[in-house]
């Protein structure tokens, strides 16, 4: 994920967690309970694509000729029986 996609995601995060506090405090009206579960809705969707793009990047990155390809860690061990 790009730095300034990755700063949208954590900030997008962020203001879906103060909605839903806000939202579970219940001081809301109920015309700002509809706008905060609005935008709560858009937020989430923001970030469901954000991470559907980095999990499309990540298996991308460990395909290898086509193939799935897993490759441990450095300091992974793979213990033979």
């Amino acid at each position: 994920m790009p730095e300034g996609r990755k700063i949208a995601f954590e900030a997008s995060l962020a203001q879906l967690e103060a909605l839903v506090t806000q939202l579970e405090e219940g001081d809301l009206s109920l015309e700002q309970s509809m706008a905060a579960f609005e935008q709560g809705m858009k937020l989430t969707r923001a970030c469901r694509q954000a991470l559907r793009e980095a999990e499309q990047k990540v298996q991308l990155l460990m395909e290898k000729d086509g193939e799935p390809s897993a490759e441990p860690f450095a300091g992974d061990t793979v213990e033979e029986e």
